[in-house]
């Protein structure tokens, strides 16, 4: 469906109700014609963050249905999806291979090792603490492989999951095999969820490092459109950021401007939409 100048919900897939058919009858029952879309939120299975550490992206928790009840919606709503391109779960198939076989793992190289990208004798605590986390550690996390040996991965959220190396031709070939099946079922708008964390460079603070992060953004939108979908990037920043962004012709994400909107209605004072 083509993407509405419409009110489009934001929600989980068991928000309202217990699932995708729940929330298709309530949306016919209570909204009516109030929307144009529906972002679900990350509907796949996933082992932490409320869905924001995904296995894969290929089925739909059964807990919530199946890509049958994801189409129903789409018949009639414009559709987003997440995609967390900085990320996977480490109880994924691909991190499984790549614990089981280490080296000769097919998967070796999608995720980001801690050790191969720093050079020399580093990091050094000035390096570390130059780094934008999210935590008060060094984001990295141990991987036992099954030969014995031991190295770190980067871990820039929580310990499931682990961050993805978009550098590699195995990663570009999973975000198109992503991108492509997500939508194969609907899919109209892409969220990508903490892509300003994707990108990692010697000597940076590893968070929306230019001119790397636009590089990933274009052959990822290059992408989207060979599969008739589009991008909306997503960041939680101040907001010449967003700036940016829109800029270089995206659409403008962030979690405070649906408040700052809301805001504008009831106050009638545009002064914080405006800045």
């Amino acid at each position: 469906m083509t993407i509405q100048n419409k009110t489009m919900l934001i929600t989980y897939s068991d928000s309202l109700g217990n699932n995708l058919k729940d929330l298709y009858e309530n949306l016919e029952e209570h909204f009516g014609d109030a929307i144009g879309g529906v972002h679900l939120l990350p509907f796949f299975p996933s082992t932490g963050d409320r869905g924001f550490a995904p296995v894969d992206y290929d089925e739909v928790d059964p807990a919530f249905g199946d890509w049958e009840d994801v189409k129903r919606l789409g018949e009639k709503y414009y559709l987003m999806f997440d995609f967390m391109i900085n990320h996977l779960s480490r109880q994924s198939k691909y991190y499984k291979d790549y614990q089981e076989k280490h080296e000769a793992s097919e998967f070796k190289d999608l995720f980001l090792n801690w050790d191969k990208f720093w050079p020399g004798n580093r990091p050094t605590q000035a390096d570390v603490d130059l780094i934008y986390k999210r935590k008060d550690r060094a984001p990295k996390q141990e991987i036992l492989f099954a030969d014995g040996s031991v190295e770190h991965l980067w871990n820039t959220f929580g310990e499931e999951q682990i961050d993805l190396d978009v550098t590699k031709e195995v990663t570009m070939a999973f975000i198109r095999k992503t991108i492509q099946h997500l939508a194969s079922n609907g899919c109209d708008l892409i969220r990508l969820d903490a892509f300003a964390y994707a990108v990692k460079k010697l000597d940076t603070n590893d968070f929306f490092v230019e001119p790397d992060i636009w590089n990933l953004l274009d052959k990822v939108r290059d992408i989207a459109a060979e599969y008739g979908t589009e991008l909306l990037p997503e960041i939680h920043e101040h907001y010449s950021i967003q700036f940016k962004i829109a800029d270089h012709d995206y659409y403008v994400y962030d979690f405070a401007l649906p408040m700052v909107t809301l805001y504008t209605l009831y106050s009638s004072r545009t002064e914080r939409l405006a800045k």
